[in-house]
């Protein structure tokens, strides 16, 4: 205690902040910043790996057996991660770019990721054949039966056939054209509702390849005029892809 010159005592007066609480303070701040650095780094972490969603820039090279027939694919083809491996399968996931025909690179991410771009891409599901014929072959048997009303122009040399609305392919349009002595082109595709933008996969084929595989490949309708180029694309493709 201290005493005044008018004799009042008064009390010693204390720092407003103890050292105590100066290094508690301290450590608090310490703590939210390393906090603060950490959930940073994995934000970044995680929205490097969210960019990415499931794509990968690798090359290395997978033996996929499928039936009768061996695949030797890239895995930045290979859409799924599960189904990078060498393994027998009973199916593969494919995607590429159009026209090029390439997997998923840092140069071409954005095609990968951009849904305002149908067209950029091309899906392939390539199994087992189960089915003696393919969509050419199974024109005349099975689709000439739910074709409905009088046929019409389509892209590039198509013709488009409308389908009964109680069949299976409601909502759906073929279109096909003649292709001399190879067996005619046929197409499935989505109708476009008003406004509604295209996918990826509004028209769908299947052809047959290999000793004893079919492959359905999608693609959008922005693409239907280039289908004579993306068919022989497609079945260059697996081709080249298949070990002998």
């Amino acid at each position: 205690m201290s005493t005044s010159s008018n004799g009042n005592s008064e009390p010693e007066l204390s720092p407003l902040l103890s050292r105590r609480f100066v290094y508690k303070i301290t450590a608090v701040v310490v703590l939210l910043a390393a906090i603060t650095a950490a959930l940073s780094l994995s934000g970044r972490w995680f929205g490097e790996n969210l960019a990415l969603a499931g794509h990968t820039s690798s090359l290395v090279p997978y033996d996929i057996f499928i039936g009768q027939d061996h695949l030797r694919l890239p895995a930045n083809v290979i859409r799924f991660e599960n189904q990078r491996a060498t393994s027998i399968a009973e199916r593969v996931d494919v995607y590429v770019t159009w026209p090029a025909l390439e997997g998923y690179s840092d140069d071409n991410r954005n095609l990968f990721n951009d849904v305002s771009r149908p067209e950029a891409l091309i899906f392939l599901q390539i199994a087992q054949s189960t089915m003696s014929r393919d969509m050419s072959g199974r024109l005349d048997p099975i689709y000439t039966q739910v074709f409905e009303g009088a046929t019409g122009p389509g892209p590039n040399g198509l013709t488009r056939h409308g389908v009964k609305a109680t069949s299976s392919y409601a909502g759906e349009a073929f279109f096909t054209a003649a292709r001399g002595k190879e067996p005619p082109y046929v197409v499935r595709c989505l109708e476009p509702r008003a406004n509604e933008a295209s996918t990826s996969a509004d028209c769908q084929r299947d052809i047959h390849a290999g000793k004893d595989l079919v492959v359905l490949y999608r693609f959008s309708r922005n693409l239907l005029p280039q289908w004579r180029k993306i068919d022989n694309a497609v079945g260059g493709f697996v081709k080249s892809h298949l070990v002998p």
